[in-house]
């Protein structure tokens, strides 16, 4: 018997000694290796694995696609990543956007998106993402790259998640990527086991043995599990970088609204590359003129971990990679988009 088999035996017997037990993992790259090793199937049935809100591309605010598009469709040109052009607005995708005529252009990284300034001056860089992908974003403002940024803070999330009582989450798997940035201290903070893993299988299922073994002692504490990657400070150079060129602000999440001190605004300083100082008025009326529409897609309670994929009444119909009707079919690290490859 291999030592990932000893492992699940474990998991077996521990099961045993606890009630129904609720464990969220918080990384979209955590929720597929779930999936695609199909992890779920060697729990027990007291013991569930929920994915939470750790795919960014889903994250990011109806309002805040809408804006661009409208940029956009005023002609203005934007860069972005390439998960985000499908993302489903109210009025149509960037990729519909891109269909008419319009300056919409595919980076793979924040230096993609600098080189294109010196042909398009006036080109907005479309920012996404969590603390990983906020210190090249900082590092391309510097170079005078104008930014629409919807970067998000990940602590204040799970925080708001352990205070649902529709939840009722008794345990975190932390987000791995996030982590390599902010450290390991941040998580103190919050009264529940957690375990920040890497993404194989073997990974994944210890960590459950791990918090498991947690919750029958009463600990809530942290287990750095990663720690090949992760350090208890966390990478010191990016956490800088972030703090030279944004400040903390309140965000707007998909499914969980407004979150106080999780989103990052552009400081004062660099103003002159902050689409939202520049395009003010022109995105005030953007937002005045956009009417949301109304659909029978639950990404925002599948983000939250109230619901799943297999809920939702467009799921694997309508629904699919190739005619997304919400943000969780768009990015390979949402959970629809997951669900429905790994269905077999």
């Amino acid at each position: 018997m291999n030592d990932t088999q000893n492992t699940i035996k474990t998991i077996q017997s521990l099961a045993t000694k606890l009630g129904e037990i609720k464990i969220m993992e918080l990384c979209g790259s955590h929720s597929q290796t779930v999936a695609r090793f199909n992890i779920k199937s060697i729990l027990p049935p007291n013991i569930k694995l929920i994915s939470g809100p750790g795919c960014p591309i889903c994250v990011t605010d109806q309002e805040d696609i809408d804006i661009v598009v409208g940029l956009a469709m005023q002609n203005i040109p934007i860069a972005i990543y390439g998960d985000t052009l499908s993302l489903p607005g109210s009025t149509g995708s960037l990729e519909k956007t891109k269909q008419l005529g319009k300056k919409i252009f595919i980076v793979y990284s924040t230096v993609d998106a600098v080189k294109l300034k010196d042909q398009y001056p006036n080109i907005v860089f479309f920012a996404i993402g969590f603390e990983t992908t906020t210190p090249m974003t900082a590092w391309a403002i510097k170079q005078g790259l104008t930014v629409y940024c919807t970067h998000k803070l990940f602590p204040p999330a799970m925080e708001l998640l352990l205070q649902n009582k529709d939840l009722n989450i008794d345990a975190f798997i932390n987000p791995g990527h996030v982590s390599a940035i902010i450290g390991t201290s941040v998580y103190n903070n919050f009264d529940v086991p957690q375990v920040i893993t890497g993404f194989e299988p073997e990974d994944v299922i210890e960590s459950i043995k791990l918090l498991l073994e947690l919750l029958i002692n009463k600990e809530n504490k942290v287990i750095n599990q990663y720690t090949k990657v992760v350090k208890p400070t966390g990478n010191l150079i990016a956490q800088q970088a972030i703090r030279d060129v944004f400040e903390e602000g309140n965000g707007k999440w998909r499914g969980l609204g407004t979150i106080l001190h999780s989103g990052l605004q552009i400081k004062e300083r660099y103003k002159k590359q902050d689409a939202k100082y520049i395009y003010k008025d022109l995105i005030e009326g953007i937002k005045k003129n956009v009417k949301p529409q109304i659909s029978s897609c639950i990404c925002g309670k599948i983000l939250q971990g109230v619901k799943e994929s297999k809920d939702c009444p467009l799921f694997n119909t309508v629904c699919n990679p190739e005619n997304p009707q919400g943000a969780c079919m768009v990015s390979a690290e949402g959970e629809c988009r997951i669900q429905y490859t790994y269905k077999k």
